[in-house]
């Protein structure tokens, strides 16, 4: 029973483990001009996108890496979503909604300057379904929309207002994304972290063979039956430390 909850508590640090390794997923979706590439020159403290007035100006992902309280986040800009006006643009905002069904998180940006579109309905559709948060830009100018407005409200997502212009509220797209991740309950110095899915597996493995001892045992079974489900337990964990690695593991391995 032990070693049964000290093996459950490391295959549930995987969530946290591959965020610390491989970055949180983090696509920005919105309609044309709503902000997008100010907001990620604002949070990167560059101007890493092309900003203009001329609607449709990003039609490819431009990604870059920031870090939030220690984990990185893997920023993707996409095209704004609208009716495409030629076929390049259409490739770019099916590529955004691609991106966003498979982020880990989605910052669903919108012009609180104006009135939702269709096409922000359509970009709230995708952030509701999702990690997300919601964004309203453009609170230096007179406010259309903010939290309370309905189509907004029935996300019940998280909501930040932000003036991606003069750079304010930034700091607040920070501190929602560590509350939505739980960064603070992440100790970084003291606990072991699995990072590897195939680790995760074995891990996931010998955990199910524990089970199967235990249960063998309660129903007093012969002690040899036992000793094959404990036997297993420890080539899965071999399999991780290296003690015991099988042809196809080192395969694996030396693929990637």
């Amino acid at each position: 029973e032990n070693i049964k909850e000290k093996l459950k508590k490391l295959s549930e640090s995987f969530k946290n483990g591959k965020l610390v390794k491989d970055g949180i997923k983090t696509v920005i979706i919105g309609k044309p001009n709503a902000g997008k590439s100010s907001l990620l020159n604002a949070i990167l403290r560059e101007d890493r996108a092309i900003v203009t007035n001329i609607e449709g100006t990003t039609r490819d992902t431009i990604e870059e890496f920031i870090t939030v309280e220690g984990i990185p986040l893997k920023l993707i800009d996409t095209a704004g979503i609208r009716e495409a006006k030629d076929e390049v643009e259409q490739i770019g905002i099916d590529k955004a909604k691609e991106l966003a069904n498979e982020a880990d998180l989605v910052i669903a940006i919108l012009d609180a300057s104006r009135t939702l579109s269709k096409e922000d309905r359509d970009i709230l559709n995708i952030a509701s379904k999702k990690t997300s948060l919601i964004i309203l830009n453009k609170t230096d100018l007179v406010q259309k929309i903010d939290e309370k407005t309905e189509e907004i409200a029935e996300t019940n997502k998280r909501v930040v207002k932000i003036s991606a212009l003069n750079k304010t509220g930034i700091e607040e797209i920070f501190k929602e994304i560590s509350d939505l991740f739980q960064f603070n309950q992440i100790n970084f110095d003291n606990e072991n972290m699995i990072t590897n899915i195939r680790h995760k597996n074995l891990i996931d493995h010998a955990i199910n063979n524990v089970e199967q001892s235990i249960d063998t045992l309660k129903n007093k079974m012969p002690i040899d039956i036992i000793a094959i489900y404990i036997k297993n337990i420890l080539e899965d964990l071999s399999n991780i430390t290296g003690e015991n690695v099988s042809e196809d593991i080192i395969q694996e391995i030396f693929s990637k």
